[in-house]
């Protein structure tokens, strides 16, 4: 057994996290982030769930071909169709994990799944027993354990790691529980399960009411040792416990919790950022951890505080996450061995051919403001190396507003490599230039969100739009970043339509909560 003073992080981004609405990922952007996830040196990466669908069967086989480092996980159901197809997912990983779960609630057992405890109980047993046929690293999660009876999770805690399971995560699927109440219950299972110690106990939580990582932080307090979460907190509903925030109180905290974790904190932010331009998912400014305004201070006590003796408002560096106390500022002066340079410190190695990409933008970006920030470099990495192919293209576009003027967007698009031009009207220029784009393309999807943010402070800063569209069901989140917050609306529109697209391709997949 490992060492009990470490906490596993067990990150499931890429499949509870995924089933944020609009947070769906193409095979290539799950795998950036799982190698980002790898950087971040998380011990079990949950891929996906194989079974849903063909594609996230692929991204879940392909991260585990790629991925050396962390184990990779794969979601299956109770059932011997879920875990074969999971193990067929996984089995080229060097560390492969199946994950299997089957409900422990009378609530879910009488109105989900309609079977008795005395079924589900050997179900449990019989996916546990055919994983571990697979493979010797297996986990086990009753789902909706925290509204469960105990003493009938006891026993199926004991069963399944009589049958091999090496994990046994307790999950509170609604996020019903409290940390005293869940504290308590994970204390119950180490007294009662009579083999317990032969496994990693873990626990999942969801933030419904808002305390998902302090329940998280008193299930370790009082024995588990394995969290999982996500970056950023995204998931389902209001969320999962959040990464950041579990593993910098473990780190800040060790005279408390006296646990530790393997996370190399220094990527925690890069890994946030990365996450919010893949998913255009935004971070609130007081977010803990990665929000804007984390490390920021107003108050003339706590600036005055800070300039004398740091410790005195701040329990935790900016550098420990990844954050520098000042940016370099770059301009249109600055050349290309100083943007390499400096983008290596933030920890992007680019090839000649990105680089080259990247400067290019970087150059008109610098021209058309005075200071190029980190976060404007992020932007700019983003929008010229990892965009989806595109079956729509923004080539032209001229607005005309004001308040004597009908807005007027005059615009010219790729759609499948031929040009086409329209003009479109409405109450304002965003409106007309959307309007000229549902015109081209021949769409008119539900806009359900549209938010307009800058990037850095002046008012030359790049503005970041994020566009929600919705359609049959499906929900994405399309992002634009440019000094003119009209073009970055039609850039972030335009890369909705372009997901929207993309998701089209792939078949219905199954969603899950555990």
């Amino acid at each position: 057994m490992e060492n009990v003073k470490t906490i596993r992080i067990f990150d499931t981004t890429l499949r509870d996290g995924e089933q944020s609405p609009g947070a769906s990922m193409n095979i290539d952007e799950k795998l950036r982030i799982a190698k980002q996830l790898q950087k971040l040196n998380v011990d079990v990466i949950e891929a996906g769930f194989p079974i849903a669908s063909e594609g996230d069967f692929d991204s879940v086989r392909q991260i585990a071909r790629e991925i050396k480092n962390s184990q990779v996980s794969g979601l299956a159901r109770a059932n011997a169709l879920d875990i074969d197809r999971a193990w067929e997912a996984v089995r080229e990983a060097a560390h492969p994990r199946i994950h299997t779960f089957i409900s422990s609630s009378d609530i879910h057992l009488k109105y989900q799944l309609k079977k008795s405890r005395e079924q589900v109980l050997k179900e449990a047993r019989e996916a546990v027993r055919r994983a571990r046929g697979f493979t010797g690293n297996v986990e086990f999660s009753p789902m909706d354990a925290t509204r469960s009876d105990w003493d009938y999770l006891c026993d199926m805690v004991e069963a399944t790691i009589d049958e091999g399971a090496t994990t046994v995560n307790i999950p509170d699927t609604v996020g019903y529980t409290v940390p005293e109440e869940f504290g308590n219950l994970i204390a119950y299972l180490f007294a009662k399960v009579r083999n317990i110690r032969q496994a990693i106990i873990s626990a999942h939580c969801h933030n419904d009411l808002g305390m998902a990582v302090a329940n998280s932080l008193a299930a370790v307090k009082a024995g588990a040792r394995q969290i999982e979460c996500t970056i950023n907190g995204i998931g389902e509903r209001a969320g999962n416990t959040a990464l950041e925030e579990v593993v910098m109180a473990l780190a800040t905290r060790k005279d408390f919790y006296h646990l530790q974790t393997r996370i190399k904190t220094r990527h925690i932010y890069q890994t946030s950022r990365l996450l919010t331009q893949i998913t255009g998912i935004p971070v609130q400014p007081n977010k803990a951890i990665v929000g804007a305004n984390a490390f920021a201070h107003e108050s003339g006590i706590h600036q005055d505080g800070l300039i004398k003796e740091k410790i005195t408002y701040e329990i935790m560096t900016p550098q420990s996450v990844g954050i520098s106390d000042s940016h370099l500022v770059l301009g249109k002066h600055s050349g290309r061995h100083a943007v390499s340079e400096h983008l290596k410190k933030m920890g992007h190695n680019l090839t000649t051919e990105e680089l080259n990409k990247v400067f290019v933008r970087f150059k008109e970006i610098a021209d058309a403001k005075k200071e190029v920030f980190d976060e404007d470099l992020e932007a700019i990495i983003f929008e010229e190396l990892y965009r989806l192919k595109d079956k729509y293209k923004l080539q032209y576009l001229n607005v005309v507003s004001g308040n004597v003027a009908i807005p007027t967007a005059t615009m010219q698009m790729l759609v499948e490599g031929h040009t086409v031009q329209d003009a479109g009207f409405g109450n304002g220029p965003v409106d007309a230039t959307i309007d000229a784009i549902r015109k081209i393309t021949g769409t008119n999807y539900d806009l359900v969100r549209y938010a307009v943010t800058a990037i850095t402070g002046g008012t030359d800063a790049l503005g970041e739009v994020t566009v929600q569209l919705k359609f049959d069901g499906k929900t994405v989140t399309g992002r634009g970043a440019h000094p003119d917050v009209i073009v970055a609306s039609a850039t972030a529109y335009i890369n909705a339509l372009n997901r929207l697209e993309w998701m089209k391709g792939d078949s219905p997949k199954i969603q899950v909560e555990e």
